[in-house]
């Protein structure tokens, strides 16, 4: 079940909705591991999951949304994290970090800590699909944007964020590469946290305001 359909008020058609989005996008992403990004088309898809290009248009405007949907509740995760999920007193960056931690314990894809074979070949697809790297960096432009506005706007909220969004990207490459070159992602969290730990802290250092 996704973020969305956890949410308090989602209604019975929200969560039939999210459903749809997921059997679909979960239909698309089989059919590209199995034969390449490139080479399967939108009316294949379609095919697939028995529904016309014009109704899975109404759902993922572009085909590379079909991979990017797995991204998609993350995009505001950062800035739900300040505004609502962190306690009375704590930092936003601390909130963060205890958030990312969080993220490596459970193996969460976005981390890149995950050696899940079915994972792995979905990372490597994303990062190596240029129409679909290029997507992520437009979510993560977003997600900065929002969390921008979470710390409360302005030049010196955007910077902030900015570096914060690039710090967590590097982080969850590095753990990519390395899980792609053959670690096992158990071996690595040790070092993964430590990184993580390291990287916050030189973040504090130059954003004492959060």
């Amino acid at each position: 079940m996704s973020e969305q359909e956890r949410r308090p008020g989602a209604g019975l058609r929200e969560r039939q909705k999210q459903r749809r989005h997921q059997a679909i996008s979960d239909a698309a992403i089989a059919l590209f591991l199995a034969r390449g990004f490139d080479q399967v088309s939108v009316a294949e898809i379609a095919a697939a999951v028995e529904i016309s290009k014009p109704t899975l248009f109404r759902y993922f405007p572009t085909k590379e949304d079909l991979v990017l949907h797995r991204f998609a509740d993350h995009e505001d995760e950062p800035a739900r994290v300040v505004l609502a999920g962190r306690a009375e007193g704590v930092r936003p960056l601390d909130a963060l970090l205890r958030r990312f931690l969080a993220g490596l314990e459970s193996r969460d894809p976005v981390t890149g800590l995950n050696d899940d074979e079915g994972v792995r070949a979905y990372l490597r697809m994303l990062y190596g699909t240029p129409s679909l790297a290029a997507g992520m960096y437009s979510y993560q432009a977003r997600s900065e944007d929002a969390l921008a506005t979470a710390l409360g706007g302005g030049l010196a909220a955007r910077l902030a964020a900015g570096q914060i969004v690039v710090v967590q990207r590097v982080l969850a490459l590095e753990n990519v590469r390395r899980i792609a070159a053959g670690e096992r992602a158990a071996q690595l969290h040790p070092e993964a946290v430590a990184a993580a730990e390291s990287a916050f802290g030189r973040l504090r250092g130059g954003l004492s305001d959060y």
